[in-house]
């Protein structure tokens, strides 16, 4: 069984596969401290596995995306110590299956590498990843299997915070729906403005994004996926993003371990 893990600046994702299914998968909090150890994340993750009622003896193999730099040294020690296996890490020089044209390479985001060969291998291109993350982040993939670029912007949460932070006499409130655009109260108001100024954020980009495909790569109309931790908020209010794959992250983990098996080097790495 493989043990992937998706460190994300916020959240980690951990996803157990038994050959091509997901059996499985837990979420929790990234660890933010610096003297936080293999020892503490592995207690965390054994939890998860035990409580869940498999045997961690079954796990042969670890895979790891991370962008969170100080978890990745402690995880890949958590892996030799527990596992008994050196992980596998998705970093410069893998073997993805996808022509990188972004200027620099070694800056996209592990995260970023894994939506992108997911959708490929399992959607097909042209393709476009919309991951509702820390940051919401946007991945397109021609009908080449070229990664051409993406977008970034503030995620939702952070977004949301940084307002309820700065504005006096705006509290939190909890991101749902409300029943009408208008609001008739501050925190439906609030509500209306975060979540539909982020679909309207959402659909725009896709558009301007969707016309270049055409105009410069002369691609055909692509397969947009979203996935992440928020991606239920958008689900059926997107003009554009028909499917949605909470675990496509995690499957590109999965992916990229099984093509770097026997690693070669050629035009398609990282």
């Amino acid at each position: 069984m493989l043990l992937a893990i998706d460190v994300g600046n916020t959240h980690t994702v951990i996803g157990l596969f038994d050959e091509d299914e997901l059996r499985d998968s837990w979420r929790m909090g990234t660890p933010r401290y610096k003297y936080e150890t293999s020892d503490e994340i592995g207690s965390l993750v054994l939890n998860f596995i035990n409580n869940s009622g498999y045997d961690i003896l079954n796990i042969t193999e670890v895979a790891l995306s991370s962008v969170v730099p100080r978890v990745s040294d402690e995880v890949k020690n958590m892996s030799r110590k527990y596992f008994k296996c050196e992980p596998f890490i998705i970093e410069n020089g893998i073997k993805t299956d996808l022509k990188i044209l972004y200027d620099f390479p070694k800056e996209i985001g592990a995260d970023r590498i894994a939506n992108s060969v997911a959708a490929k291998e399992i959607y097909g291109c042209p393709a476009i990843v919309v991951d509702f993350g820390t940051a919401t982040t946007f991945d397109i993939i021609s009908s080449k299997a070229e990664y051409v670029g993406g977008v970034i912007t503030p995620g939702v949460e952070i977004s949301s915070e940084a307002l309820f932070s700065i504005a006096a006499k705006l509290s939190k409130v909890d991101l749902k729906w409300p029943d009408r655009i208008i609001g008739k109260n501050t925190n439906d108001c609030l509500r209306s403005g975060i979540l539909y100024g982020f679909l309207g954020e959402i659909d725009f980009i896709l558009k301007k994004i969707m016309t270049e495909l055409i105009e410069v790569y002369n691609s055909p109309s692509p397969i947009i996926i979203g996935t992440g931790g928020l991606s239920y908020l958008f689900k059926e209010k997107s003009n554009y993003i028909k499917i949605f794959d909470e675990d496509l992250t995690l499957k590109g983990v999965k992916i990229l371990n099984e093509k770097n098996k026997a690693p070669e080097k050629d035009e398609h790495n990282i």
